[in-house]
């Protein structure tokens, strides 16, 4: 594989990522509400970053389930069928998060379902870097970065908006 596909492949996650920002950025440039910025960031995140992220995963290992293994460097088993639904649930919660009627509570516990799965995965990317020297694109680069970032995100907005709620709760009550 030459070096730029390699790139393309391994870089690919950070698109979501990407997309989250930018369309939160762009969506909260001219607000003046903290409130509001951190309601639009988590919505983006959740929907763009963990939502589109995990959907193209689900379309993605039932589609092409043979490269999909290929790109993570492994052999073609039934887990890819398994992945790809573990990947629906994660796209559902992650569009019910993305949702205005969504709570803090519910980004924050989606965030951290997404976390128990999404870190997993990057302790077993992890340990077949090491272990096995598995540096296919889909086991090392932008996978561990989306894997941990995905889920942390959207519980650090979650608990930002939930103490700046708090916040704006005590000093009304003062």
């Amino acid at each position: 594989m030459d070096t730029f596909s390699y790139l393309a492949q391994t870089s690919f996650p950070l698109l979501w990522l990407l997309i989250a920002v930018v369309g939160a950025a762009v969506r909260t440039r001219h607000s003046t509400s903290r409130a509001a910025k951190l309601e639009t960031w988590q919505r983006w995140w959740a929907g763009a970053a963990l939502g589109c992220g995990s959907l193209w995963l689900v379309i993605a290992f039932l589609v092409i389930p043979d490269e999909m293994a290929a790109a993570i460097g492994f052999a073609r088993t039934p887990f890819e069928f398994e992945i790809a639904f573990a990947n629906l649930a994660l796209a559902v919660l992650a569009f019910r998060a993305a949702s205005p009627s969504a709570t803090t509570r519910e980004r924050a516990l989606v965030g951290l379902g997404a976390g128990m799965f999404l870190w997993g995965a990057t302790i077993g990317h992890i340990h077949q870097w090491f272990a096995a020297g598995n540096h296919a694109p889909g086991n090392t680069g932008g996978i561990l970065i989306y894997d941990v970032l995905a889920p942390l995100v959207l519980i650090v907005l979650a608990h930002r908006a939930q103490r700046l709620s708090s916040a704006n709760e005590s000093a009304l009550a003062s």
